[in-house]
């Protein structure tokens, strides 16, 4: 400027030292990012606040704490539920100030300096005060990605050698934890209220239900199931078939002996604790065992009837994964926390000490490919020539063929695999037959791809290739079949890396919404009694008993909540407004034949100043009781959905017909996202307005007319594109908000047309 250099260079500067300072603010934001050596973008201002490495995320809201530690994990088998195993070098340092403390008050240090070299010496005397001090004093654990509350848990330690954390198998569920080397998070809570506040709201072995769903999280997985299915199965002429035995210990020595086999028919005529007498029931030693390991039937908890909430009545079948989730079930909802904990290690030490016992193997010949393989393929062969003869010769078009390939392969490799399911049912230990059966690992999909037929696959696209893989992995796959395959095994994992984020995301914006939802103690009676306003509900429809076809999924939708509006049953009994609608209310309800909707408090409906009333809220799935005021609801109803987010797949793949013509309906993970954010879906469902019968016309060039002829004569007239699927037939009775064309529905539009409730 000072030497009078002319206007255009002087622009050119201004323009190069804004550039400089925007690059400097924001890198990239507009034109070409300034880039440092080896073509890096640089990191500018906002790049140092933005993002999870950002100042927020990584410094201010997540710091690096003291009294912490992280190792690898291994499996503790020996742990009691409510215990963790912490190495001792790891111990030592995170309780390194009360050991100090404890050493200058047994007089063993002259003053904490002194205690201090004697800790970082590791003299001997420090390992039995450590021991000391680390009673009752309980650790938290965390693994990473913590997706909802039961990601950080309370245990109370116990030493062990070497440098692996050890956690109880049965916690691994909350955690989704696995021992191919995840690593864990140790924090210690140090103040009085802290360490309280682990132990009574925190500690693993109160928390055995899990908040989304109320349902046991605790139940015994893989090679437990193993165990339990191996030790309660029955067979047929087993040594010692028939015998009758008076007490258990009998029947322990009688096996230990041989003389009789786990899985030998045998009658038990012996005295239950509670003098009831089990005359003549014919079953097995390993029964015996198994029901031996759940609790007596008097240490259940009482309802205000003094009835027993929910009983283990003896268990008398084959113990598979369902099974074994009932019998958690009745154990966390109707027996005590301390029998819970209790029994459920008595039924893992049984379940691993007989898994083990069985000896279960795998190898390549228990993998049996059906015999009749070969003739159905040849059978199928056939059908598909024919349909690519007809197509040749014009009768069909290429559409049709593609979808009657499809279906004929589909239903071969069905064929294939009931063939294959027969086989290995056929004999009574086959350890994949075991292991599949009984639900402790892997399905049947896998064991089809394994010994019957991989079937047809996907292309990139997402479309089914009409050829199928006609090998299985055990023969060994052609090379023309191993190039089919790729794209879609591609799909899977370039699928699950998109999830993971997408769902992280989706949680914090939930969160993010409603973290303002706590529970009140405001009484929505009194309050509506105060203002003179009506209490408001929401109704809840089909309070009927499920038939074959049509379930009303009552337990997710009535259980748990509170009446808004006195309920008048056929016997003339009044069930009260403000009545909890539990296990017993809810069969009352679902089976009163006068009673097919009711009017329920809800969330929705609740006008607290803040947060939500209790009642309104109902009952806490994870615990079985009424919720506590201060609860803050609206982070557990963000973390149950976002937790099962990260499972969901992107899309789903079509493995039956071809991807329709509306497009591939999207599940999953994307569908959730558009609930949220209200908008409307892509190839969204065509609803109908009015109700009336539907006419179905040809309209040439534009597609097809679809009329609604209502009652009193109106029309309303669709046009469908020729490639769509109808979901309605000529001549049908639909009613107002039916789908014409499937696909996801907008919510918006279904209250348009059906209004509010």
């Amino acid at each position: 400027l000072d030497l009078g250099a002319p206007e255009i260079i002087v622009n050119n500067e201004k323009r190069m030292l804004q550039e400089a300072v925007d690059a400097l603010f924001d890198n990239g934001r507009r034109g070409r990012p300034v880039t440092g050596p080896g073509n890096r973008p640089l990191k500018s201002l906002s790049d140092m606040l933005k993002g999870k490495q950002g100042r927020f995320r990584q410094n201010l809201l997540g710091k690096r704490v003291d009294y912490s530690g992280r190792s690898v994990i291994v499996v503790g088998p020996t742990l009691k539920l409510h215990q963790c195993g912490l190495p001792k070098i790891m111990a030592l340092e995170l309780f390194k100030p009360f050991v100090m403390k404890k050493l200058v008050d047994a007089e063993l240090a002259q003053n904490i300096k002194s205690a201090k070299r004697m800790v970082e010496r590791k003299r001997p005397q420090v390992w039995d005060v450590l021991e000391e001090a680390i009673k009752e004093h309980p650790v938290l654990l965390n693994r990473a990605p913590t997706l909802h509350r039961l990601g950080i848990q309370a245990f109370e330690p116990v030493l062990v050698e070497g440098k692996a954390i050890q956690i109880h198998p049965l916690v691994c569920t909350a955690f989704n934890a696995d021992f191919d080397g995840d690593q864990m998070a140790v924090h210690l809570p140090l103040s009085a209220e802290a360490q309280a506040e682990a132990r009574v709201l925190m500690l693993s072995a109160n928390n055995v239900l899990s908040p989304a769903d109320g349902r046991p999280l605790v139940t015994p997985t893989q090679d437990m199931i193993i165990g339990g299915y191996y030790l309660t199965e029955q067979v047929e002429g087993a040594a010692g078939e028939g015998r009758v035995f008076r007490d258990l210990g009998e029947v322990e020595r009688a096996y230990e002996e041989g003389h009789v086999s786990l899985h030998a028919t045998i009658t038990f005529r012996g005295r239950r604790a509670d003098g009831e007498l089990v005359v003549d029931e014919p079953t097995t030693p390993g029964r015996l065992i198994f029901n031996h390991a759940l609790p007596d039937p008097d240490e259940a908890l009482l309802d205000a009837d003094g009835e027993p909430i929910a009983v283990l009545s003896y268990i008398n079948r084959r113990v598979d994964k369902k099974v074994m989730g009932s019998i958690v079930d009745a154990l966390a909802h109707g027996y005590p926390k301390a029998v819970v904990a209790r029994s459920l290690d008595a039924v893992k030490n049984l379940c691993y000490r007989y898994a083990a016992k069985s000896g279960i193997t795998i190898s390549v010949d228990d993998v049996k490919t059906p015999e009749s393989k070969a003739a159905i393929l040849e059978a199928h062969e056939e059908r598909a020539q024919k349909v690519e003869e007809q197509f040749r010769r014009g009768i069909i078009t290429d559409g049709e063929r593609r979808q009657k390939e499809v279906e004929i392969w589909t239903g071969a490799t069905d064929e294939v695999r009931r063939e294959m399911e027969a086989g290995l049912r056929a004999e009574q230990f086959n350890p994949i037959e075991m292991m599949v059966g009984s639900g402790a690992r892997g399905n049947m999909m896998q064991v089809r791809q394994i010994a019957g037929m991989r079937g047809l696959v996907a292309n990139p696209r997402g479309d089914m290739i009409p050829r199928p893989i006609k090998s299985n992995f055990r023969e060994g796959l052609a090379m023309l079949e191993y190039f089919i395959a790729t794209p879609g095994a591609r799909k899977g994992l370039v699928d699950t890396a998109l999830r993971t984020a997408d769902s992280g995301y989706l949680t914090r914006r939930l969160v993010d919404v409603a973290q303002e939802l706590i529970i009140n103690d405001e009484d929505p009676f009194e309050r509506a009694e105060a203002n003179g306003t009506p209490v408001t509900g929401v109704w809840i429809e089909d309070v009927v008993p499920d038939t074959p076809n049509k379930r009303s999924y009552l337990e997710t939708k009535l259980f748990s909540r509170v009446l808004s509006h006195d309920v008048t049953l056929a016997d003339g009994t009044v069930m009260a407004a403000g009545t909890m609608i539990r296990e017993r209310e809810m069969e009352t309800l679902r089976d009163d034949p006068d009673v097919t909707r009711v009017r329920v408090l809800s969330p929705l409906t609740d006008d607290s100043s803040s947060g939500v009333s209790s009642m309104a809220y109902g009952m806490s799935l994870a615990t079985g009781r009424d919720i506590e005021v201060g609860e803050a609801v609206g982070v557990i109803a963000a973390q149950s959905i976002g937790e099962p987010g990260t499972q969901l797949t992107m899309r789903t793949f079509h493995t039956g017909g071809v991807a329709t013509g509306g497009g591939d309906i999207a599940g999953g993970l994307p569908r959730v996202v558009e609930l949220f954010e209200a908008r409307s879906p892509k190839g969204k469902a065509t609803l109908v307005r009015t109700s009336g019968v539907i006419r179905i016309g040809e309209d040439e060039g534009k597609g097809r007319v679809v009329t609604v002829v209502a009652d009193d004569g109106t029309e309303e007239v669709h046009t469908i594109p020729i490639q769509a699927r109808l979901a309605v037939e000529d001549g049908q009775e639909v009613k107002a908000g039916d789908e014409i064309v499937p696909g996801p529905r907008d919510p918006k539009e279904l209250l348009e047309i059906k209004g509010l409730r």
